[in-house]
């Protein structure tokens, strides 16, 4: 059986993503079942209703001094679904026609997990867009984000599945794991979603916080810190960047060496690339300030 497991907490946006999975769902007779597990506290029954015969919904209740419970709903979604291979999609995503059959075709053969591609909606530049692409230029990937994964449940096992000390960055620290223990992530860019992320406010508040999930990444993950800067360099680059500003008051043109990135990231927007890099870089300096 194939398990779609979506994660939810007061997002409307759900409703399509449900018609969407169920539509695909259909073409796999009854060996595919969507579990919706919802921390809305009730908020969306109506959505629920609307979609009862096609969805198993599950009541999750948030732990105690929890704020942020994916990692959590993630895990109950995963001891909640029948399947043996599980596949994840975020609400408010959009898969395109033939996603759901492409995302899990290398499972079915001899792979253990694969990631589709997430891109903006039609007719929208996404600020993720390249990079998304990019990154799925290689045949396996070595981290990859669940808003577009399928996995097999033995790998899940394996690991032990979601750190939950994570609020966010966790689905990274579920790639890193599964390929230190020899898991290999296939990359299935045909396999695609689309997703709306949201208002300029919401990014940045997002570059925010996915800035202090990369510094607790690299506290849990220390080995990977000798290659951070040919492997991830935004995570030293920005954080340098904003701690040396003082500078300014001798060398009034340092803020001119963000002329450079500008430059290379002019086709996805450089005003919007450099402030959600400036937004993680603060993230970073909070979440080592904090520690």
């Amino acid at each position: 059986m194939i398990s779609i497991v979506i994660i939810s907490k007061d997002e409307a946006s759900l409703d399509g993503t449900l018609s969407d999975a169920a539509s695909q769902a259909r073409e796999f007779d009854e060996s595919a079942e969507i579990v919706v597990v919802d921390a809305s506290e009730g908020r969306l029954d109506h959505i629920r209703l609307r979609h009862e015969t096609e969805v198993r919904w599950v009541q999750f209740q948030q732990p105690p001094g929890v704020t942020t419970s994916i990692p959590h709903q993630r895990n109950a979604g995963v001891r909640a679904a029948r399947g043996e291979i599980i596949v994840f999609i975020d609400a408010g995503c959009r898969p395109e026609p033939g996603w759901l059959g492409r995302l899990i075709a290398p499972l079915l053969e001899d792979e253990h997990a694969s990631v589709g591609l997430a891109l903006a909606p039609s007719g929208k530049t996404g600020l993720y867009d390249r990079l998304a692409r990019q990154a799925q230029e290689s045949y396996y990937v070595t981290e990859c984000s669940t808003i577009n994964f399928a996995f097999r449940r033995g790998a899940f096992d394996a690991i032990g599945g979601f750190d939950e000390g994570f609020a966010y960055g966790s689905d990274a620290d579920f790639s890193w794991r599964l390929t230190d223990v020899g898991y290999r992530i296939r990359s299935v860019p045909d396999a695609v979603i689309r997703h709306d992320w949201g208002t300029r406010r919401r990014q940045l508040r997002r570059s925010y916080v996915y800035g202090k999930a990369r510094a607790r990444l690299y506290r849990k993950h220390r080995a990977r810190l000798k290659h951070v800067l040919r492997n991830d360099p935004t995570v030293v680059v920005y954080p340098v960047f904003l701690l040396a500003l003082p500078l300014t008051l001798i060398f009034p043109f340092y803020p001119a060496l963000l002329v450079i990135p500008a430059w290379r990231n002019r086709s996805d927007g450089a005003v919007r690339v450099l402030v959600d890099h400036l937004a993680y870089g603060a993230g970073i300096l909070a979440e080592l300030v904090v520690r």
